[in-house]
């Protein structure tokens, strides 16, 4: 059966169908835990469910030497560079772990170093509390516990100029992703990074009736680098805002440092204790308010409403951009 290069349309229509499998995966995994296990450890392992997901449809897929139904619905195979060949079953695992369990660990390790750098801001207490509200055998305990040994040796001021480059940090990796996708968009080769790293490309199979392919995929290709140098001038475009962007954030930080040092009443009316969160069933920490008028932690709600986008007490309506931060309010 002749075969030739997959184009950009092919392998983009590949990724979608198997992205719509995953989340339909993802979503009945996290209803059945949640069914089972109740909303508050739900949110405790929700990441972890997703990870589970996504590692069992690779892993029952392409880890097993199988196509993804994505790659069966486009027509497409993986070959190794040779171009000539399946992947081995090790190209097959890094591929795996470069594009479900890699994204995890990096945001669990970014999230608990960010958490610790902040945490020399908070009050012992709270530290106290936090700790001891984490789940003691977890991933995330694991890397808060040496966080706190590598950060134990930094002074106050070093974390604070430490938590600048965490950010950057982070958006370079956003920035890096789209950079990515429109090298493929100009190139047609590697749309995930993790392919790129195991090296594995895809070649389409042609059908009898072949009349007209070469100019169609001719076709398709200068379009799609049409659409990946738009991309590019995009990119440099939001580069350049997010960069004014976080000069004006630094300057509003310093004038918010200069207001709290002259208003130092303001530490003193937050003694009270704030009500507890019905979904952590803790003190709230970051008070946010949904639309209709309920208060939860900002972490607990974002994620909730991530997810179901509605109130978990009301069930009314609830998008994540509409959710408000409450300052100054305990």
């Amino acid at each position: 059966m002749p075969l030739a290069p997959a184009n950009q349309s092919q392998l983009i229509r590949s990724i979608q169908k198997d992205e719509y499998y995953q989340t339909f995966l993802r979503n009945n995994a996290n209803e059945a835990f949640q069914s089972l296990a109740g909303s508050k450890r739900w949110l405790d392992w929700r990441k972890e469910m997703e990870l589970l997901s996504d590692l069992v449809y690779y892993g029952l897929t392409t880890f097993s030497g199988y196509q993804t139904l994505g790659e069966e619905y486009a027509s497409i195979v993986q070959v190794d560079p040779s171009k000539r060949r399946i992947p081995s079953r090790a190209r097959h695992g890094l591929l795996v772990l470069g594009h479900a369990f890699l994204p995890y660990l990096l945001d669990k390790f970014l999230v608990s170093l960010e958490n610790e750098l902040e945490g020399g801001q908070e009050s012992l207490s709270s530290v106290r509390r936090r700790q001891a509200a984490s789940r003691a055998w977890s991933l995330e305990s694991l890397l808060k516990r040496w966080m706190q040994r590598a950060m134990g040796q930094l002074s106050e001021s070093q974390r604070r100029d430490c938590l600048p480059a965490v950010f950057v940090f982070h958006q370079g990796l956003t920035l890096l992703h789209r950079f990515h996708v429109a090298l493929f968009y100009l190139s047609g080769s590697f749309y995930h990074l993790s392919k790129r790293m195991a090296g594995i490309s895809y070649l389409r199979v042609m059908g009898l009736c072949m009349v007209g392919l070469d100019s169609s995929d001719r076709s398709i290709r200068s379009s799609y680098r049409l659409l990946g140098a738009v991309s590019l001038l995009q990119l440099v475009i939001t580069v350049s805002l997010q960069l004014n962007s976080y000069r004006q954030r630094q300057r509003a930080r310093k004038e918010w440092k200069l207001y709290r040092t002259l208003s130092p009443h303001c530490l003193e009316s937050s003694s009270p204790r704030a009500a507890p969160c019905i979904l952590c069933l803790e003190e709230r920490r970051h008070p946010t308010s949904t639309p209709c008028g309920h208060l939860f932690c900002w972490e607990c709600i974002t994620e909730w409403c991530n997810t179901k986008a509605e109130c978990p007490l009301c069930r009314e309506k609830s998008q994540p951009h509409r959710l408000v931060y409450l300052r100054n309010y305990s």
